[in-house]
């Protein structure tokens, strides 16, 4: 999972020195023009070879045409890991990892109490911090147990504070003030909702659970109209146990919600479209529906993922054309209400998946792993608890461990490295594997150094491990693709800035980071006014002209 990193902010890293504070937005950028909107998509799943081969297949449509006339930047790569969390986070605070203080949505900080604690004086600290669909009052519910009615109406009357949508049973607690904490609290810089918002300037975003609440930053009030429907909640009408991910068709279904909410808002509504108030300077959604289509071994009777040689199968097909449609709407809608010369759309992706080539797939059950490290650990010291703290397992292997001494790591490490045994591969055939599927392990200090994060800093992951190419942790054979790792797969994605270059492409390497100074930019606000940009010196995206 390594990346490139000035020496500057390999410096910065390892001091700690993340501020959080909030300058004033007021500088504008000289060379610019303003653009009063900012729409942000992320195609989740999506790579550049996807763009590329979309486009070239398909020259007329809605995303060809986005290339066409803008600048397109067919090298750029999100954060590691390469997951929904962090990618999002560096889209809209220009900051990492060890900056942001965000590496999964799944983790573990060693600094705070376990969720339900109630008495904090004298307890131990150490908790896992789950950021994700199992925040929710009910997870069955679309609404998050909001009762808002029947779809599709009902939904799109969803609360535009999540926050009310969450448990806060369910959140781990601060020690210092024995209240819990949530996770716009848990964000450590500032975003670009919060920087508008400082400005004057209205926010919106959509996405795929309440715990997204995240993205109203320290000030708990960035994104003024946050559409959150559960996605891991029961569809409907489906057999028991099937939510909107595991069948393409009802994930396209769930993603045209946000869609119909952000063409509300470009008409200058709320995301309901029942109440006015202005068309928001930065808003957006991702989609869901590339992800699963690249994940699902079969849905609707059709092969799900990529063919071999990488051009995508029926599935993702279906998929990319759900989104080129969703795009040339918004697109369409933007010229009708005479916006389009003066809104900027920016699509990427949060994070893309591995591995595209379904040869290479070796799904390894991690839990049996898990289970043999922990049984190691005890028979050698005996009386202790298990080693594992938190395990966050995809396509890479990201520990937090009981014991965070270097005997502990040593150890972590040295077993998974001996590890062989049987997986499976595309067909469910038995695939042999050696060293738990990884290539590379980072563990203790070396962890640390690998995320350019401070040692002994309470949110790091105690160990890292990278897979070999095509590895995916998983027990059954549910999923055929993952993401949340390093490789070229999860990290190469597509980034078009429209309107900037008529059709410009740029070579060089870029990170997904830099969209978020980009946005400041183009609204003729500071970039500086984001603490992550501060920190790591983020750059605004090259290249981009007048429009």
């Amino acid at each position: 999972m390594s990346r490139s990193r000035t020496p500057l902010f390999a410096l910065l890293a390892a001091a700690g020195l993340f501020a959080t504070a909030l300058p004033a937005a007021a500088a504008q950028q000289p060379g610019h023009d303003a653009q009063h909107h900012v729409l942000l998509i992320s195609v989740d799943g999506m790579h550049q070879s996807d763009l590329a081969w979309y486009t070239a297949a398909h020259p007329q449509s809605a995303l060809a045409q986005l290339v066409g006339h803008g600048t397109q930047y067919a090298h750029a790569s999100t954060p590691v890991p390469s997951d929904s969390f962090p990618g999002l986070v560096a889209q809209i605070t220009g900051g990492n990892p060890a900056t942001t203080g965000v590496y999964y949505d799944a983790t573990y900080n060693h600094g705070l109490l376990p969720a339900g604690t109630t008495n904090c004086a004298g307890a131990k600290p150490g908790a896992v911090v789950d950021y994700t669909e199992d925040l929710d009052h009910d997870q069955t519910a679309l609404d998050a147990g909001q009762g808002v009615g029947n779809l599709p109406s009902g939904v799109l009357k969803m609360t535009g504070n999540p926050r009310t949508l969450i448990d806060p049973a369910k959140l781990p607690v601060d020690p210092k003030t024995c209240a819990p904490v949530y996770p716009h609290q848990y964000l450590r810089v500032n975003t670009v909702f919060e920087v508008a918002r400082q400005a004057g300037l209205r926010t919106a975003w959509s996405d795929k659970h309440p715990a997204y609440e995240l993205l109203n930053g320290p000030s708990g009030t960035g994104v003024q109209d946050l559409f959150t429907p559960e996605i891991n909640s029961q569809v409907p009408g489906a057999p028991a146990g099937s939510d909107w991910t595991t069948d393409n068709a009802a994930t396209q279904r769930y993603d045209g919600y946000k869609a119909r909410a952000v063409l509300n808002e470009i008409d200058g509504y709320d995301h309901s479209g029942t109440t006015k108030v202005g068309t928001p300077a930065v808003f957006g959604l991702n989609f869901q529906s590339v992800s699963t289509a690249q994940k699902l071994p079969v849905s609707g009777g059709q092969a799900g993922g990529y063919l071999p040689g990488g051009a995508p199968g029926p599935v993702v097909r279906s998929a990319l054309d759900f989104v080129d449609h969703q795009v040339g709407a918004f697109s369409a809608e933007l010229k009708r209400r005479h916006l389009d010369q003066d809104t900027t759309i920016v699509l990427s992706a949060k994070h893309g998946q591995s591995p595209i080539d379904p040869a290479a797939l070796t799904r390894i059950d991690d839990g049996a792993l898990l289970d043999g490290l922990n049984a190691a650990w005890r028979a050698t010291h005996p009386g202790a608890p298990a080693l594992v703290a938190q395990s966050t397992d995809d396509d890479a292997m990201l520990l937090w461990l009981t014991d965070r001494s270097p005997a502990a790591t040593t150890f972590a490490k040295n077993y998974l490295l001996a590890q062989s045994g049987t997986g499976n591969g595309v067909t469910g055939a038995p695939k042999p594997f050696v060293h738990s599927g990884l290539t590379t392990v980072h563990a203790g200090a070396d962890a640390a150094r690998y995320f350019g994060a401070r040692p002994g800093d309470d949110r790091v992951p105690d160990l890292v491990g990278l897979t070999s190419p095509g590895v995916v942790f998983t027990g059954g054979q549910s999923k055929i693709a993952e993401h949340g790792g390093a490789s070229a797969d999860d990290r190469s994605v597509p980034l078009v800035v429209s309107g900037t270059g008529r059709g410009r492409t740029i070579g060089a390497a870029v990170e997904t980071t830099q969209i978020a100074p980009t946005i400041l930019q183009l609204l003729q606000l500071d970039p500086r006014s984001l603490a992550a940009v501060r920190t790591e010196g983020t750059r605004v995206l090259p290249g981009l002209d007048r429009r």
